[in-house]
């Protein structure tokens, strides 16, 4: 029983794995960029340009490491799509942290304007419902399974 759940669930397994640790890579590098250009840009264009540049790690990353089995396209097209579905995730994450220091903060501005929360609302809340959406949306349409041939049998 052990042997078919491996088998039926472990490609899934591995591309998780490769995922986390290509995420957590450049989770660190957002987190970074961010923190250092969030008083000079505001948290906003800060998110932006801290994302992009993760972005664009974790597509190198993804693309020859992580998925690096997975049927091939053009270098162009997977890197537009993905980062298609990138502005999809910054937006999440986006509209996480703007609840927090716009709508929450504008209420409570202590707490929730603070270098603490900013980082909560963007790096755990955001980010956690944003790569939840990367990691379908990467494995469903970026980088797709291989199509399976028809059955000889099944084609009459």
């Amino acid at each position: 029983m052990r042997h078919a759940l491996w088998q039926r669930f472990g490609g899934l397994v591995r591309d998780l794995g490769k995922f986390g640790v290509v995420g957590a890579v450049t989770f660190v590098v957002d987190v970074t960029i961010f923190n250092l250009l969030r008083d000079p840009l505001g948290v906003f264009l800060a998110a932006a340009a801290s994302m992009t540049v993760a972005a664009s790690l974790a597509f190198v990353g993804n693309r020859f490491w992580t998925w690096r089995h997975r049927e091939r396209s053009a270098l162009h097209r997977e890197y537009l799509l993905y980062f298609g579905l990138n502005l999809v995730g910054l937006g999440i994450t986006e509209a996480v942290l703007w609840m927090s220091h716009s709508v929450l903060g504008h209420f409570w501005p202590d707490p929730f304007r603070s270098l603490l929360a900013d980082n909560a609302a963007k790096n755990v809340v955001g980010m956690a419902l944003a790569t939840l959406f990367r990691f379908w949306s990467y494995r469903r349409f970026v980088f797709p399974e291989a199509a399976q041939p028809a059955d000889a049998d099944s084609v009459a």
